[in-house]
């Protein structure tokens, strides 16, 4: 008999069994039905291997002939039909009996890796504040995968705590366009803005007022706004230099407002406030 890892889904439980389960443990969905001759080669190769790995993944089994509704929803138009589900996405699919072989690279494409066990187990550490081991963890996991996204952030994520910010920010240079590039971007929006001077803000207010005409002041300015959290201000004070000068500073009062609509977030309403108003500038 199958172990607990084999479970039949229908029409009414799909939602909880299959789509919220994903977000827990990759979820295999095998669409079959009883009169299909390949089904029956597919499904128990399916089900050798869900107990082999003992709950690394969720196999799930939806007959068609008693679930039009997933079938049609899912496009099913050949069956056997196997769709693996990540966090609720759909992140690779096949159709037809594929041999054991395939099988497992299959699976091997959506199961955890070692190096993702490593940053899972280094985030754990980072989180109760054990640096070390955290820091040993990645470093462990970028020497089975150099490229892998999430070693990467979490190392410049604990370089950057103990105040090592260009070894981290090298490290976040590094990270690949993925799920992790958003993370990384922040980071170094982060980092940056943290290096920024965190000078008397009124004072340098007081300067800039003073002298009008002295951009350099003014990036002083901004630059202070933004370390103290003050972005509306910060973003203000950095479009102005934009429209008054764009190459000051190789182009830096641009780049700045980049780094903290990065910091603040895509969906933050001074990032769409101010990203509208920085093209209009750039583009008038």
């Amino acid at each position: 008999m199958p172990g607990p890892w084999v479970i039949d889904a229908t029409d009414r439980d799909f939602e909880a069994s299959v789509i919220e389960r994903s977000k827990q443990v990759p979820v295999v969905v095998d669409f079959w039905a009883p009169w299909c001759g390949p089904c029956r080669t597919l499904g128990p190769l399916l089900e050798k291997l869900a107990d082999e790995h003992a709950g690394a993944f969720v196999l799930a089994k939806v007959n068609v002939d008693e679930n039009p509704g997933l079938a049609q929803a899912f496009g099913v138009q050949s069956i056997p039909m196997v769709l693996a589900l990540d966090n609720a996405e759909v992140v690779q699919h096949f159709v037809g009996a594929l041999p054991e072989s395939q099988l497992r690279q299959f699976l091997a494409t959506i199961l955890p890796s070692q190096a993702d066990h490593l940053v899972e187990e280094g985030t754990s550490a980072r989180t109760v504040g054990e640096a070390a081991e955290a820091e040993a963890k990645f470093r462990a996991a970028l020497a089975l995968e150099p490229r892998h996204g999430g070693a990467l952030v979490g190392l410049a994520s604990v370089l950057a705590d103990a105040g090592r910010d260009a070894d981290a920010l090298a490290l976040l240079d590094r990270v690949d366009p993925g799920p992790h590039r958003a993370r990384a971007d922040q980071l170094a929006a982060e980092i940056r803005v943290r290096q920024a001077s965190a000078a008397d803000v009124e004072a340098l207010a007081r300067e800039a007022e003073a002298r009008p005409d002295d951009l350099e002041a003014r990036f002083r300015l901004a630059q202070a706004y933004a370390a103290s959290a003050r972005h509306e201000e910060a973003l203000r004070t950095y479009l102005a230099i934009v429209a008054r000068d764009r190459t000051f500073r190789d182009d830096g009062a641009r780049k700045a407002m980049v780094d903290l609509f990065a910091l603040l977030g895509s969906d933050h309403p001074l990032t769409d406030r101010f990203r509208s108003e920085l093209g209009k500038v750039l583009f008038r």
